[in-house]
C-alpha cells in the first residue's frame, strides 16, 4: 500500500470511556481526534523533499503536536478560565495547520487525496473544541 493510501485510510482508534467519567484528557474525544491528526501529518510529510525537514515539515508537525498537547495541558490545569485558554491555543495551531497544509497542496508536496482526511479533522476539531468551551463556560 502506498504512503499516500495509508494516510486516506487514517483512522481515529478512540480509548475506551464510561459516559459521561471524563477524568483524563484521555478521554476527551477531541484530544483523541488531535492525536489522529498529529499522526496522520507525521504520515503525510515523510515524503515532503527534504530540503523542507527543518521548514514546513517541522512546522506542520509542531502545530499538528500542538492540538492534543494544549487539550491536554488545559484540562491539566487548575481553573476553568486555565483550561479554556488553552483550547483557545488548540484552535489556534489548528488554523495554522489549515494554512500550510493548504500551502502544502499549492507546492504540490502531497495530493489532495492524501491530505482530505487531514482537512476532514481540521475540520472537526475547531467545531469540538467550541462545543468543550461551551460546557466548560457553562460549568464556570
Amino acid at each position: 500500500m502506498s504512503d499516500e493510501r495509508q494516510v486516506i485510510s487514517a483512522r481515529v482508534t478512540t480509548l475506551p470511556m464510561k459516559p459521561n467519567t471524563t477524568r483524563s484528557y484521555k478521554d476527551l474525544l477531541v484530544w483523541q481526534k488531535g492525536i489522529a491528526l498529529a499522526k496522520l501529518v507525521y504520515q503525510l510529510t515523510k515524503n515532503f523533499p527534504s530540503e523542507e525537514k527543518f521548514g514546513l515539515v517541522a512546522q506542520m508537525r509542531r502545530a499538528a503536536v500542538s492540538v492534543p498537547s494544549n487539550i491536554a495541558e488545559g484540562q491539566a490545569r487548575h481553573t476553568t478560565g486555565e483550561f479554556i485558554q488553552f483550547i483557545s491555543h488548540a484552535e489556534d495551531s489548528v488554523a495554522e495547520l489549515d494554512t500550510q497544509l493548504i500551502l502544502s497542496l499549492e507546492l504540490k508536496f502531497c495530493s489532495s487525496a492524501a491530505a482530505e482526511p487531514g482537512f476532514g479533522l481540521i475540520s472537526e476539531i475547531p467545531r469540538k473544541l467550541n462545543a468543550l468551551r461551551r460546557k466548560l463556560a457553562a460549568r464556570a
